[in-house]
């Protein structure tokens, strides 16, 4: 069972129009990296054989930037829902990314998830993928229990405890509205009964969409078996709509990045003024003061010592150096260089090893 193929359909279609941008919603950052490539960054540690990602609104863009910019280990495919029928129809037009006869993917597993969840830990898709196959399940729903669900689509269990259907909020009742199990869009399903499961799906509901969410009352009343594993953070059930949620999800992963790199050896001062990119790279015994911002591809030497007040953007910090109340792009600092207070290095700066900076000293090639 653990040597079925393992799949995955990323939903990376949507405009985002509550996000009042022209960019796609999977395209605005969060710790200086698109939402949807931290979904992949998680899949990209499960051992999935093919990854098809839906693209929708300026299809081009998306597709060009995952190009660039995915886990280069994983095998991407990219088809394109032209009209915006729903999360239903969208999964229906990823499984068009595999070839005939699916190599022989229609008998394993198929992991679907948004691609506007960047708080997924790969950890729990894993864990995810082992609790489908240990239960023989036809699907598998992430679920999580939140004390405020407003928003959310509720988990409807039968009298025997199995998921019975997903209910959407504008289509609940008051009693379902009382329920704070929610489904974080998240599935595990036998790729074998997806395709037709997808089928059967009617847009009869307040959107007039095929929501994926009805997949699972498809199953269920088929006598498929639906189960279940609720996250053990609910903070990854959270998807991102709008700019309240881009910013809360931005909190929540700084969060996981400092504490990450705190465990690795990393002084933080004020882990909540220091402001890292998913991308940074920091070595052993440095020391992080507050109001720190290192972004880009910035890599930090060991013992070297940044703040208070600095932001460096794809600079090169080289070990034992000491940068404080200073900006700088795309600039070299030397080993045990001293840089500020108030400096400003230009792109191309170069500062010497050993070399002590005065203020406002600019630089560049």
């Amino acid at each position: 069972m653990a040597t079925r193929p393992l799949a995955a359909i990323v939903l990376a279609a949507g405009e985002g129009t509550r996000m009042r941008s022209p960019t796609p919603k999977p395209l605005h950052r969060v710790c200086g990296r698109p939402l949807v490539l931290h979904v992949l960054d998680a899949l990209a540690e499960l051992s999935v054989e093919r990854v098809v990602v839906v693209v929708g609104y300026r299809s081009a863009e998306v597709t060009k930037t995952l190009q660039a910019e995915a886990p280069p280990e994983l095998r991407l495919e990219f088809v394109e829902q032209v009209r915006p029928l729903g999360t239903g129809d969208a999964a229906a037009v990823g499984l068009t990314g595999f070839p005939e006869p699916y190599e022989g993917l229609e008998d394993g597993d198929l992991v679907v998830l948004p691609g506007d969840a960047p708080l997924v830990r790969p950890a729990t898709l894993a864990a995810l993928v082992q609790a489908h196959r240990s239960s023989a399940a036809a699907a598998t729903l992430l679920t999580a229990v939140l004390p405020d669900p407003t928003g959310y689509g509720r988990v409807v269990r039968a009298k025997d405890g199995s998921v019975a259907r997903i209910v959407e909020e504008s289509d609940a009742t008051e009693e379902e509205r009382e329920i704070d199990e929610v489904a974080t869009s998240i599935y595990c399903f036998r790729h074998g009964v997806l395709a037709p499961t997808l089928r059967r799906l009617s847009p009869d509901n307040a959107q007039g969409e095929y929501y994926l969410t009805d997949a699972v009352s498809v199953l269920h009343a088929a006598g498929y078996p639906v189960t279940s594993l609720a996250a053990s953070d609910p903070a990854e059930a959270a998807g991102v709509n709008d700019r309240a949620q881009l910013a809360a999800a931005e909190a929540e992963l700084r969060s996981r990045i400092n504490e990450r790199w705190m465990r690795r050896g990393v002084t933080m001062t004020d882990p909540e003024q220091t402001y890292l990119d998913a991308s940074v790279r920091i070595g052993r015994d440095v020391t992080i003061l507050p109001g720190v911002l290192l972004e880009g591809s910035t890599s930090v030497g060991d013992g070297a010592v940044l703040g208070p007040s600095t932001r460096l953007v794809d600079c090169q910090v080289g070990p034992g150096a000491r940068v404080e109340h200073s900006v700088g792009r795309l600039a070299f600092v030397g080993e045990e260089a001293v840089v500020g207070p108030f400096a400003v290095l230009e792109p191309g700066a170069r500062v010497a090893p050993r070399v002590a900076t005065g203020p406002f000293f600019v630089g560049g090639s």
